[in-house]
């Protein structure tokens, strides 16, 4: 049997449970997010996804952590805080290309941004350099819920049925959406206004040195 893990209470862990455990408090203190299970089967020595994800379920019987199996980036310490901007996925800075649905990692900047509901992306290709905003930058958004309200040109991640998501200047003229890179190298995307979903605007880039 399990146990609830509001109430703080925790059952005693197996020697590899324990090493498991601990690896992954180290791991997402210093990389601030969970770790994939390929890299715990690195960690942990094993070359089968069966004996972490067998010691995953136990550690969240036994209420140590929680976990949506399959789904590695799920993974939260209980008793432990788990801020931050959700990355969800990527965007085309180029093409279009299909988001993420499994990416679950958060980078810690509460600090800067206080309670705004924002999400990230990380950036792929160069179609948005002018704007300087490079190939694995990772972009902070503000969900749009009213797109007649955009400004023309702001920035914004844009979702095309069956196409994929992409970073690009957005301005609309009628019934028409004009989706521009900063890029010349790259020809402006234009579709009917319906076909396209505006999922955020930019609010600032993260980039690692």
């Amino acid at each position: 049997m399990g146990v609830d893990p509001r109430r703080g209470e925790r059952q005693e862990l197996t020697p590899a449970q324990q090493e498991l455990y601990d690896w992954l408090a180290g791991y997402i203190r210093e990389h601030r997010h969970s770790p994939s299970i390929r890299q715990m089967m690195q960690a942990m020595g094993l070359r089968s996804p069966a004996p972490i994800q067998s010691r995953l379920r136990f550690l969240q019987q036994k209420g140590w952590l929680t976990w949506e199996e399959g789904q590695a980036r799920t993974l939260r310490l209980l008793g432990q805080e788990t801020s931050g901007v959700p990355v969800l996925g990527a965007v085309a800075a180029g093409g279009l290309v299909e988001t993420f649905d499994d990416v679950r990692e958060h980078l810690d900047l509460q600090a800067a941004v206080g309670g705004r509901d924002l999400f990230a992306l990380t950036v792929n290709g160069d179609s948005m350099v002018d704007a300087h905003i490079a190939d694995g930058d990772v972009v902070l958004m503000e969900p749009v819920h009213d797109p007649s309200r955009l400004r023309p040109g702001t920035i914004v991640s844009a979702l095309v049925p069956g196409s994929g998501t992409t970073l690009k200047h957005f301005h609309r003229q009628g019934s028409t959406v004009r989706l521009e890179a900063a890029n010349a190298s790259y020809e402006p995307i234009e579709l009917p206004a319906d076909q396209v979903t505006v999922q955020g605007r930019l609010v600032a880039v993260w980039r690692q040195v």
